[in-house]
């Protein structure tokens, strides 16, 4: 596994553990919203780049030949 896949699976273990704990615990207010404005968007940032880290066969012998170099 490259970086960006051990980052990305713990970005979503981490964003997900404390979801579930503001919605089981009931914790104040404040940290509610942290939790809601932080680690929402980094659960979705983390599915991304886990999607975008994965790849086949095929685009793994691309990635090899040519590098990206972007748009």
């Amino acid at each position: 596994m490259n970086g960006m896949m051990i980052s990305s699976y713990l970005s979503l273990i981490i964003s997900s553990i404390l979801i579930i704990f503001a919605l089981i615990f009931n914790p104040a207010v404040w940290i509610v919203y942290g939790i809601a404005i932080v680690f929402i968007p980094l659960f979705i940032l983390s599915l991304g780049l886990i999607t975008m880290a994965k790849s086949n066969k095929e685009e793994q012998e691309e990635r090899k030949e040519e590098p990206f170099i972007g748009y």
